[in-house]
């Protein structure tokens, strides 16, 4: 079964002559399906922790594992693979590339992973379409509003229905018709395609929606 698996993860920084520990021997499990919100307070590490589970940010101690193997393994080539095709990120800073119009930026998970640009094409209009962003496919990202540029952002992230989605406040800039329309195609990808789904959010009714919450606290999680 593809899980996404944290064990004993940690995460220490050094500050002067500090030691901070962010994260303190987390444990997660995540199969096809699950639906995870992550609380907790401003500082408490949620973002690091999904960096780590994502393979952006390697953990002080612990592993991850995707199907049995510890991705920090992964030779570069073959982790940014696994980020690309099985990982769809959607975090608080949009990260979109500014010279590409909004279909460009939707199609470019797709070319990464050597579709042809008539499919990718095909299937950027499809999910700006989905995300109520159909009329805005030559825009370029300074052209869109905030809410607008972060619809991109979810676009691109389920453009190839990845198995895992990894989620950061992904409605925070949202209007409420729009987040609510966002946090559906979210739901309803993790219900009819068993997609994983973690989301850090500080909105207690969005967390309600999913199957399972934990909180960090002090680095430890609290279930």
């Amino acid at each position: 079964m593809n899980e996404l698996c944290a064990e004993g993860v940690a995460k220490r920084f050094q500050l002067g002559g500090e030691t901070l520990e962010i994260l303190n021997g987390i444990d997660l499990r995540i199969a096809p399906g699950d639906s995870l919100a992550v609380l907790g307070v401003s500082g408490a590490g949620k973002s690091t922790l999904l960096h780590i589970l994502g393979g952006l940010e390697r953990p002080s101690g612990g592993r991850v594992l995707y199907d049995g193997v510890d991705i920090y393994k992964l030779p570069g080539p073959e982790l940014a693979r696994f980020r690309n095709q099985t990982l769809g990120f959607v975090f608080q800073l949009h990260h979109l590339l500014p010279e590409f119009d909004a279909e460009e930026n939707v199609m470019m998970p797709c070319l990464l992973a050597g579709w042809s640009k008539r499919r990718a094409r095909a299937r950027a209009r499809e999910m700006l379409d989905a995300v109520g962003l159909g009329d805005r496919l030559r825009h370029i990202p300074g052209k869109l509003s905030g809410g607008e540029r972060q619809r991109v952002s979810v676009a691109r992230s389920l453009v190839l229905e990845p198995p895992v989605i990894l989620a950061d406040e992904p409605t925070g800039n949202l209007d409420p018709h729009t987040a609510q329309d966002v946090e559906d195609l979210f739901l309803k990808l993790n219900a009819e395609l068993e997609t994983a789904l973690v989301l850090v959010t500080h909105n207690e009714r969005l967390a309600t929606r999913l199957a399972k919450r934990c909180t960090l606290v002090e680095g430890r999680v609290e279930s």
